[in-house]
């Protein structure tokens, strides 16, 4: 790694019960079902084991993150911070509709790739999620120069900013989809910016 480059270890939360319904949950919160709950145990056991050095992990304020989160850092013995920028993408009147419905009847997904300025009534743009998730990895990034971190967010958060850091476009982020409790890992270098691995679950089977 360079000198100003930081490894992110990217971990999408648990399951919550909106994730099995197939629904959007952006800004609402939920707590971790039953298997949400185990797979936020085995995700912590798993990153002791393998990435030991971690020096902090950084947290969505949403209870399901937090909830993932907080078992990690206690197994790593590292602080927990609560950072706003992780938020999942908001959308407004749009919330809690299942992903089909955001599709066919609302044409959600066709609207945001069309106009990356467009949001639902008291949501988020395509655009606005984008920057920010990036501009909050950068910022983590920079406060732990040659380190790694753990940063513990939301499925379409993280592949919002994948898409963007990769391609410079948010376009096209669902093949970015992360599972629950999933590792993804990536150099964070200003420069030249590098995926290294992309929804590991193998701790989970």
């Amino acid at each position: 790694m360079s000198l100003m480059s930081a490894r992110l270890i990217l971990v999408r939360h648990g399951q919550i019960p909106a994730n099995a319904e197939q629904r959007w949950n952006g800004s609402i919160d939920n707590a971790l079902t039953e298997q949400g709950l185990e797979e936020a145990r085995r995700v912590a056991v798993h990153l002791a084991r393998s990435h030991p050095h971690v020096v902090a992990v950084y947290t969505s304020p949403a209870d399901r993150a937090r909830g993932t989160a907080t078992p990690i850092a206690a197994a790593l013995g590292v602080p927990l911070i609560e950072t706003p920028g992780l938020s999942e993408y908001a959308i407004g009147v749009l919330e809690g509709e299942p992903y089909a419905d955001l599709a066919a009847r609302h044409r959600f997904f066709e609207q945001a790739d069309a106009d990356l300025t467009w949001a639902p009534p008291g949501g988020e743009s395509l655009g606005a999620v984008a920057a920010r998730v990036v501009d909050t990895w950068r910022q983590i990034a920079r406060a732990h120069p040659r380190a790694e971190v753990v940063v513990v967010s939301h499925g379409a958060a993280i592949a919002i900013g994948l898409t963007a850091l990769l391609h410079g476009d948010p376009r096209g982020w669902p093949r970015y989809a992360p599972r629950n409790a999933s590792v993804t890992e990536i150099v964070f270098d200003e420069s030249s910016p590098q995926l290294v691995t992309l929804n590991v679950v193998g701790h989970l089977e």
